[in-house]
Order: structure tokens, then sequence, then C-alpha cells
């Protein structure tokens, strides 16, 4: 899955436990007709990934959905979702329409009877 929004907040790497377990989350507010501000944990060799990013960008972030079940001490059945990212990209805001200048090196061919000349040509057009 994939969830595209502005990036409106990231918060720095955390550590939980004696394990090294490393969570980084990122709010973004997606861009719908109803926009919605969604926090999105990347977790351990992931976290990394959003050094490169800084708040009001565009991305794209794939996803996955995880969900987990916990019993209180009271015997109560509770249900939490989070939101994980894997993986982060700049949405590209102006596609390459072709439109770009040739390159510097560039020599435009010479008008002419290209093909005309007396030479075999054994193509069926």
């Amino acid at each position: 899955m994939e969830v595209q929004g502005l990036i409106k907040e990231i918060f720095d790497t955390k550590q939980y436990g004696n394990n090294g377990f490393q969570k980084r989350q990122v709010v973004i507010t997606t861009q719908e007709q109803y926009p919605q501000p969604l926090i999105i944990d990347f977790i351990q060799d992931k976290t990394g990934l959003l050094d490169a990013f800084q708040k009001g960008e565009l991305v794209n972030i794939s996803i996955n959905l995880r969900g987990r079940e916990w019993t209180s001490p009271q015997g109560e059945v509770k249900y939490f979702v989070s939101i994980q990212g894997w993986r982060i990209q700049r949405v590209n805001e102006q596609p390459n329409t072709g439109n770009t200048p040739p390159p510097e090196d560039f020599e435009p061919l010479q008008s002419g009877n290209f093909g005309t000349d007396d030479e075999d040509d054994d193509l069926p057009f």
C-alpha cells in the first residue's frame, strides 16, 4: 500500500527496552477532500530513511498495516492498529513532459533526400 501527503512533523529516533529496538515517527497530512493527519512508524534500520526529508515536502510512503490484540489485567481485550513505513519518496511535482532542451552537442539533421539514392532498399515500406 501507499499513502501520499505533506510532511507535518518528523520526530527523533527513540530506543525502547534493553534490546535496542528503535522507532522514528513521521506525521503526514493527506491531500484529499477531508485531509487526515497520519502518524507513520519507521522501525529499526528504516529510521534513517527519514534523514533526507523535511517538513513541507510532498511524499509517497509505502506502508504496511499492523494490528495487535492486548488483554488488560482486568481481562478486557483491546485492539490496536499502527501504520509502518518501509519506503519514502518525494513526489515529483513537475513531471517530465518531454520538453527538455537538447544536449549541447546535439546537431540537427540537415534537410535533404535521405534514402532516395539508388541504394538497395529491402525494407517493405
